[in-house]
């Protein structure tokens, strides 16, 4: 295995296995990013291999400041970002329902359904709660930067993370529900 800095030189020069191993030893890390942000897994793999061309043509930009996972990371993020923002034109979304019937059914019900079914429901939200809860809950941006990245207001940001949190807990909830009581 290369040293970091010395991978990136390589890459820089086009060296075909140092390309190959940075595509090697980060490609499952960011295919489960691009598959956050993503509707299918043919989305997640063509995000991803737009992230890895802008990562080549781009490395010469990385100064070796913070890690260069999270360089590669941050791009894959901004690619998913712009390939939504192309493909919709706009982020808010409404979604009609009747709540009532889930008011007072277990809250703590998140902690009964395992990883992949929550990924599932994630996958399922619409673009715009799908990208806002991403990049708040998961990359750890506050509601301001996402708010310059998405080219929306704070208070868009705010609305969208809680109508992400009301539909993802809308889904666990009525899964649950089904579970316990039939479709």
């Amino acid at each position: 295995m290369i040293p970091e800095k010395k991978l990136v030189e390589l890459c820089l020069k086009k060296d075909s296995s140092a390309l190959d191993q940075l595509y090697n030893s980060y490609s499952s890390k960011m295919y489960g990013v691009c598959l956050r942000y993503a509707k299918n897994r043919d989305d997640a793999q063509d995000l991803m291999h737009d992230g890895f061309i802008k990562v080549y043509t781009g490395l010469h930009e990385y100064k070796f400041e913070g890690s260069l996972e999270g360089w590669i990371r941050r791009i894959m993020v901004n690619t998913a970002i712009n390939f939504y923002k192309r493909k919709s034109g706009h982020y808010l979304i409404e979604i009609d329902g009747n709540e009532e019937m889930f008011n007072g059914f277990e809250d703590n019900i998140i902690e009964q359904i395992s990883t992949a079914e929550l990924l599932g429901y994630i996958n399922e939200m619409p673009d715009g709660y799908r990208i806002v809860f991403n990049l708040y809950v998961i990359e750890g941006y506050q509601h301001n930067e996402i708010a310059e990245i998405l080219g929306i207001s704070d208070g868009t940001s705010k609305t969208q993370l809680m109508k992400a949190r009301k539909y993802l807990m809308k889904k666990v909830k009525k899964e649950a529900y089904e579970n316990v009581y039939g479709k």
